[in-house]
């Protein structure tokens, strides 16, 4: 695969991430809005679908924060994506410089900021090796950190998830955490539970159902396609609604991914996403094709 056609793509996409949101979650804003009955609500949302207007025909950032950007890179043999990192602190470094970025990575304890939305660490990129893939796949999601300040963390036992009881233990969790999370995460939002693992897995496992799955999808699992559905209207029946100022829709969408665990525990990570959902991905192929994926 060309290096340089891999490395324009990259910046294609990561430009394209945060001058919108995903075509999946503007549709469900925009069937909110249908269902609304708040006043106050509908004309939260009607700004939210105008500034996505606003911004595509201005060429500007969808929102003041840069986000935290993520990438997941899957790809197969012989077709490593050895610039992708490169690539991507490339393009976050352009988009800042252009605007489209404030810069606003730093060290985490001294808080030094180099100005240019990369560091240690950052981009963060996860790889996925799949025996036989003729193709790179590449998504980037740039997720708002306001948000992650309702994000909860806990190392559940089988007695305290209440597998018995139809899981009500993660039930009540997930419920108390959106409640003490409020209007902050910046609703409506959407939201990834990760189960199983440790906690850095159930961690990785709620960040990425969140950020990469379609909003509108069913889980293929089907007893977790009607969790993901009851805890969305669980949550909506709370009446947090838009902006955190009441109404029918706070939460669009509930997605889990689930990881084997050990029989002492079942680690439970809840993560948070902004209605602000700016990701992009591409499908690029070894004979140098490149189509759209997300």
């Amino acid at each position: 695969m060309n290096d340089h056609i891999l490395k324009d793509a990259i910046h294609d996409t990561c430009i394209r991430a945060v001058t919108g949101i995903s075509p999946d979650v503007r549709e469900l804003l925009s069937q909110a809005l249908v269902r609304e009955t708040s006043p106050t609500a509908q004309s939260m949302l009607r700004s939210m679908l105008d500034d996505l207007d606003i911004a595509k025909k201005e060429d500007k950032a969808v929102c003041q924060s840069p986000g935290y950007p993520t990438a997941w890179i899957s790809f197969g043999d012989g077709n490593f994506p050895g610039v992708a990192c490169e690539a991507v602190k490339e393009a976050l470094s352009d988009a800042t410089k252009k605007g489209y970025l404030r810069p606003s990575m730093v060290d985490p304890l001294t808080r030094y900021n180099p100005g240019n939305n990369t560091g240690k660490g950052v981009p963060n990129i996860e790889y996925k090796y799949v025996p036989g893939q003729q193709y790179v796949d590449f998504i980037i999601s740039f997720k708002g950190c306001g948000a992650e300040l309702g994000n909860a963390m806990k190392i559940f036992t089988t007695a305290t998830l209440k597998i018995d009881q139809e899981l009500e233990g993660l039930k009540r969790f997930v419920l108390e955490t959106v409640i003490n999370a409020g209007g902050k995460p910046c609703p409506p939002f959407g939201i990834g539970i990760g189960i199983g693992g440790q906690m850095d897995v159930a961690a990785k496992l709620s960040r990425e159902a969140i950020s990469t799955r379609d909003w509108r999808d069913e889980n293929p699992d089907s007893k977790l396609a009607s969790l993901e559905k009851e805890l969305r209207d669980s949550i909506n029946s709370l009446g947090i609604g838009a902006a955190g100022t009441g109404g029918d829709t706070v939460c669009l969408a509930v997605k889990i991914g689930t990881a084997a665990t050990h029989t002492a525990i079942a680690p439970v990570a809840i993560n948070f996403h902004c209605w602000v959902a700016r990701r992009a991905g591409i499908r690029i192929y070894d004979d140098g094709r490149i189509e759209t994926i997300l």
